[in-house]
């Protein structure tokens, strides 16, 4: 007994620390789903976006760099016969570092300008362009600038030297989405690594778009093994292996004994099963209600509770419950017409003989209270000794309950079986007289849910 009890709580022991364990691997992998849920948001202007510092450290960040080499135009906007050049042309290269360990999953950003800025070409991305126009915001998405055609969009444009510009007055903006293609592939942006989308337009000469604002919007894909969690986890994963190692090495002569006993309970279980088989055949009408009754029994039991040896005891009680049909004559066991009196008799005394020969059956607790009072009725009118209520055992009137219903759906000799709507009506009317309400409350909820199908088991 003190070895058995020293197994369970090993076995406890084991079965909470492993499920400590797991919590912590389903914390790393909720902690870094939500990490990676979250969007991040930056906004820069000024020195912090345009000069010349290095990128924060330990932090995904962007610098706008205009490259060196520049070219000028005249925008004679009034036909005005303009020849000197009045505009410059930029090309920006927006340069995004990320200097964490996590790889950036996505990122977009937001570029509003503050003074008039004159859009030639961009790459490796789309823009969701705004201009607002008396009152009034006109939106596209033009997903490769390099390609623009005006017709095809009711965009303010200016043209020169051939070049279609497309004009941002102050507080116009475009979203830059970057491209995920194969050809030009900005994201997802690894550890340690930049990409740099890039830009060429237009100012007035001697100025620059070094007063816009961007606002940087960028998730991160962190991996599960990088959440300190996880870590601490597989440590402890580690340590509970090691730990179950050594349980199942000193305990190895256990696992022989168990596995003996499995293979005794289960020539246990053949030889009740084979005897009840006996039962069964003296009636082809109920074969295999022994088992059916079982499968029954037992499906209560666990939805009132019982686990374990518990339900296995409870099957094995179920399963004998009509050994005491053993010395009933066949032919009245298959007799098709009304039992004499007498013959009513013999039926009812197969419960006391059950009891009787189940009595000798001391490995099995309480198995012969099913067999002697299965068919004992709720307001006391059944057999063999009248009892009522919670006067009958609880193991038999759960079988009483699971017997009446095996006996109602299937054929019998006088008769078809019954329909399941005909079944739950009369365990409703028959609760509290032949049936416990709660376990014919249990049964009901077991047939409406389909977890005994119609057709049986």
């Amino acid at each position: 007994m003190m070895k058995k009890i020293s197994l369970k709580t090993t076995f406890l022991f084991f079965g909470l620390s492993l499920s400590v364990i797991g919590l912590l691997f389903v914390l790393s992998v909720v902690r870094t789903e939500a990490y990676n849920r979250v969007e991040h948001t930056a906004l820069l202007e000024g020195a912090a976006l345009f000069g010349e510092e290095a990128p924060e450290e330990g932090s995904f960040s962007v610098k706008a760099v205009p490259r060196s080499s520049t070219w000028s135009k005249v925008f004679d906007f009034h036909g005005e016969g303009l020849t000197e050049a009045n505009f410059q042309a930029y090309t920006y290269d927006f340069s995004f570092t990320n200097d964490t360990q996590d790889e950036v999953a996505s990122f977009f950003f937001k570029l509003t300008f503050r003074k008039d800025v004159y859009l030639s070409s961009g790459w490796n991305g789309a823009l969701e362009l705004h201009q607002r126009r008396e009152g009034k915001e006109t939106v596209y998405t033009v997903p490769d600038l390099r390609e623009f055609r005006a017709d095809d969009y009711d965009l303010e444009t200016f043209t020169v030297d051939g070049e279609t510009l497309i004009i941002m007055r102050p507080g116009d903006y475009f979203l830059y989405w970057p491209s995920a293609s194969m050809n030009a592939r900005e994201i997802p942006v690894e550890p340690q690594k930049a990409t740099t989308p890039g830009f060429i337009l237009y100012t007035a000469i001697g100025e620059n778009i070094s007063d816009s604002t961007l606002e940087l919007h960028y998730r991160f894909h962190r991996l599960v093994r990088s959440e300190p969690l996880f870590g601490l986890a597989c440590v402890c994963l580690f340590l509970w292996t090691v730990g179950i190692i050594t349980f199942a090495v000193t305990s190895a002569q256990i696992r022989k004994y168990n596995e003996r006993h499995e293979r005794d309970n289960k020539i246990i279980n053949e030889s009740i099963e084979t005897f009840t088989g006996f039962i069964d055949a003296k009636d082809p009408y109920t074969n295999g209600h022994s088992k059916r009754v079982a499968i029954y029994t037992r499906l209560i039991a666990k939805e009132m509770g019982f686990e374990g040896e518990d339900l296995e005891r409870i099957y094995y009680i179920a399963l004998l419950h009509d050994c005491g049909k053993i010395g009933v004559p066949d032919s009245i066991l298959r007799k098709p017409g009304k039992l004499t009196d007498e013959e009513f008799e013999i039926i009812k005394s197969h419960t006391v003989r059950g009891g009787e020969i189940l009595s000798r059956f001391k490995s099995l607790e309480n198995v012969s209270e099913g067999a002697r009072y299965h068919h004992e009725r709720y307001d006391g009118r059944g057999y063999p000794e009248g009892l009522s209520g919670h006067e009958i055992p609880l193991i038999a009137r759960m079988i009483c309950v699971a017997d009446s219903y095996d006996a109602m759906n299937t054929n019998r000799v006088y008769r078809k079986r019954l329909s399941q709507e005909h079944i739950i009506s009369e365990i409703e009317t028959n609760k509290g007289r032949q049936f416990d309400p709660e376990i014919a409350d249990v049964m009901l909820e077991l047939l409406r849910d389909g977890r005994i199908p119609a057709d049986g088991f």
